[in-house]
């Protein structure tokens, strides 16, 4: 089973996190099934972006960002890029860690209890830091798929046990309706499944599972598959919401208990081990991009073993322990996170469309018609997400 799955069921480990849960419940419990469509939209203009990606990393066996840093040809452009990506990316993710590591935390609370809340965060840390450090790619692939398997049963039980309306489900998902004040919430679920880091993630994990242009439509299938499922795991949490009266819940930990008295323990104890799931497997993905988007950008060309890639994840895990721990919430840090992140994504998906139309880069492998038509209609989605986020930070939303 595991030669035929890959780096896609680690990129939807890594889109669904804490905040893609949190969205989604928010979502359901706000608007019920009526945004089920933008979820929708999001895997769709994902798949998309993540084919674009992964199929420039078989084809020309380099990260996103190595491909950016040679094709780049003019200083000041390329330096800007780069900047923008290693801000982004590294830093970002970074500001970021200590969410994952909080929401695989308040998992292990819905599971075990509040008495033991003071060592969860240690306890996830440690989980994400020996992985990582084994530095073996097929080992780290087994347990983020064992993880993403469990993650998904969780939700998609969760789901089940409250009972949808399928009628309603299908009109949620394929009716497009902006209920009064969704909006922001509709650009949220798409902000928090079209991610950055995902795109330099793919191509270099790609680029260590396959090395032939004959895996091509392995890794197209193992992509729109994970993907897909990922986007449904998603979906079965907006369900699970809607049961949830507004005013009720203002987390996903608030959702687990809205659903014990209408379900019992067991939605309880799903919530809590797909919440653990998710934040663990981001945990872990988080670091594992900035080391490869270092890794790229300065040009070190070193190995998953090497020291300067591990020191990377190492300070990204240990900061983000020691943030979660100490209640530190580095507020300047995620907004200039969340502004780098908002130029980054247009920024980047307007690079990648080029670069898969450059013969001299992908060959006979480049974009089709209809390809670079979706890809160019997500440019536009990509610079709408990425306004609204710098819009968001500097208070003008």
């Amino acid at each position: 089973m595991f030669k035929k799955v890959g780096p896609g069921v680690l990129v939807a480990a890594a889109f669904i996190g804490p905040g893609t849960v949190t969205a989604c419940t928010l979502a359901g419990v706000e608007f019920g099934y009526a945004l089920l469509w933008a979820m929708l939209l999001s895997v769709i203009s994902t798949i998309i972006l993540q084919e674009m990606s992964a199929r420039l990393g078989i084809i020309t066996q380099k990260g996103l960002a190595a491909v950016i840093k040679q094709e780049l040809n003019t200083p000041w452009v390329r330096n800007t890029v780069i900047t923008i990506v290693l801000s982004a990316i590294v830093i970002g993710n970074t500001a970021y860690e200590a969410g994952n590591i909080g929401g695989a935390s308040l998992g292990l609370e819905a599971i075990f209890g509040e008495q033991f809340i003071p060592f969860y965060p240690w306890v996830v840390g440690f989980s994400a830091f020996v992985l990582l450090y084994i530095g073996d790619y097929k080992v780290l692939e087994k347990v983020l798929v064992s993880l993403v398997l469990v993650m998904s049963l969780s939700f998609l039980l969760t789901a089940i046990i409250t009972k949808p309306d399928i009628l309603a489900v299908l009109k949620g998902v394929f009716v497009p309706s902006v209920p009064k004040e969704s909006i922001l919430t509709i650009i949220a679920l798409v902000g928090t499944t079209v991610v950055p880091y995902n795109l330099f993630l793919h191509a270099s994990l790609v680029s260590e599972k396959w090395k032939s242009p004959n895996d091509l439509k392995a890794v197209k299938k193992d992509t729109y598959i994970s993907i897909a499922v990922g986007g449904l795991v998603s979906m079965s949490i907006i369900i699970a919401a809607t049961t949830i009266q507004s005013g009720e819940v203002k987390s996903v930990m608030d959702l687990a208990k809205g659903l014990e008295p209408l379900y019992g323990n067991a939605a309880k104890y799903f919530m809590g081990i797909g919440l653990f799931a998710a934040g663990i497997t981001s945990s872990i993905t988080a670091p594992l991009a900035a080391a490869y988007v270092a890794n790229s950008c300065f040009g070190w060309n070193v190995g998953m073993n090497h020291i300067k890639f591990k020191m990377v994840w190492m300070v990204i895990v240990v900061i983000g322990v020691v943030f979660m721990s100490l209640g530190i919430k580095p507020i300047e840090i995620i907004k200039f996170a969340q502004i780098a992140n908002g130029i980054l994504l247009p920024v980047i998906a307007i690079f990648l469309l080029w670069v898969v139309n450059r013969v001299a880069v992908m060959g006979n492998y480049k974009n089709t018609l209809l390809q670079n038509i979706l890809g160019s209609g997500i440019i536009i989605l990509a610079i709408l997400l990425g306004a609204k986020s710098i819009f968001k930070v500097i208070g003008i939303l």
